[in-house]
């Protein structure tokens, strides 16, 4: 497994209740620039519709090698999943809070997956106080570290 781009910023403001791979779609010479880490799933989302998933905001660049069928790189792409699973995550949606968000994108036996969360949004303060406990733990490690020499 190759990672290829993560979503930091969507650990940050959301809380993750579960997590579920999927396939990706993709077109023309995208897949290229995905192996060349051209993407960015910053603001980004998966939405639900017809019973389908679609990833819509990511931003994969047009490859620079390609000439023809050039595609638009915020394009929305469609997402594979088995029925069972979309419908369960659509249930899961409806209830208030609960959003899907892509955590990150990477390349597995050739072929591009995505790592999705169904989860919560966290509030202000709760932003605030897993940012100060992941202070506080890196503090205590490095003084860990710090003794042991």
């Amino acid at each position: 497994m190759k990672l290829i781009a993560e979503n930091r910023k969507a650990l940050h403001d959301f809380s993750v209740e579960e997590r579920l791979e999927v396939g990706l779609v993709l077109s023309g010479s995208e897949i290229k620039s995905v192996r060349a880490s051209k993407v960015n799933l910053k603001d980004s989302y998966v939405l639900i519709k017809n019973g389908e998933l679609f990833l819509v905001g990511a931003h994969i660049s047009t490859y620079e090698k390609t000439s023809s069928f050039v595609v638009d790189p915020i394009r929305t792409r469609k997402l594979l999943a088995h029925k069972e699973e979309i419908e369960k995550l659509d249930r899961k949606v409806k209830v208030k809070g609960f959003s899907l968000v892509p955590l990150k994108i990477y390349i597995k036996d050739g072929k591009a997956k995505l790592e999705i969360a169904l989860a919560k949004g966290k509030r202000e303060f709760e932003k605030r106080d897993a940012l100060r406990e992941k202070v506080t733990k890196r503090e205590i490690d490095r003084e860990m570290k710090f003794h042991k020499n």
